[in-house]
């Protein structure tokens, strides 16, 4: 998942992409209304978790205008405990969930994962397609039962490949799933990626689709 954390407090901005990348999350960082505007115009993310109080207004402001805009992307606000109206007026224009500071880092990340998959319209939390099973939660892969050993980045490739088996996945669009602001991205990256899961999974499993992309083969 590539995730928007919009929190003007630099050292739990910071902590909150420490600990959401272990989990296995891209994360980018903004700390204003202004700022939050700009990213969401320019980048597409699976989730955002977004702070109430930012130094240039309110972030139920930044809510209202996504879905004013028709954004659909999945919203956890950052509330204090005793913010009862703020979350409920908060879940009213569009937020999908909240989390009271403090917080557990676990159960963000957990509650992150669900309005996710929510909005990737999935129920299930664990991922299947042709003989694989990925346990997002854990970071934690099987093929055929048999444990995978697999990079944060070759997981996510693989994530992003089985989220909607048969779908062609572009180079771009998998470099915006890998990769945050500011992390140089080589050229050949993504086929190495793909390279290093086909020695793993086996090859017939991942699609080359010529000047389109890849896409996880679906049984017949």
């Amino acid at each position: 998942m590539r995730i928007l954390i919009i929190e003007d407090d630099q050292i739990l901005a910071e902590g909150l992409k420490v600990g959401l990348g272990l989990a296995g999350m891209t994360v980018d960082l903004v700390g204003s209304c202004a700022q939050a505007g700009e990213a969401l115009a320019t980048t597409t993310f699976d989730a955002v978790v977004l702070d109430l109080m930012l130094p240039d207004g309110s972030g139920l402001d930044v809510l209202r205008g996504m879905r004013q805009r028709g954004d659909r992307t999945p919203v956890l606000l950052l509330t204090a405990l005793d913010e009862i109206a703020d979350r409920i007026k908060g879940l009213d224009l569009g937020a999908d969930d909240y989390c009271g500071k403090p917080f557990d880092l676990d159960e963000l990340a957990a509650r992150v994962r669900a309005v996710g998959r929510r909005g990737a319209g999935r129920a299930a939390p664990s991922l299947w397609a042709a003989g694989i099973a990925l346990e997002p939660s854990t970071l934690s892969a099987t093929l055929d039962g048999h444990p995978l050993t697999l990079s944060r980045r070759e997981f996510a490739v693989l994530a992003l490949l089985m989220e909607h088996p048969g779908a062609i996945r572009s180079k771009g669009e998998i470099e915006d799933r890998l990769y945050g602001w500011g992390e140089e991205v080589e050229s050949n990256t993504v086929e190495v990626h793909v390279h290093h899961l086909r020695a793993k999974v086996g090859r017939e499993k991942i699609e080359t689709v010529r000047g389109l992309g890849y896409r996880m083969r679906v049984a017949p």
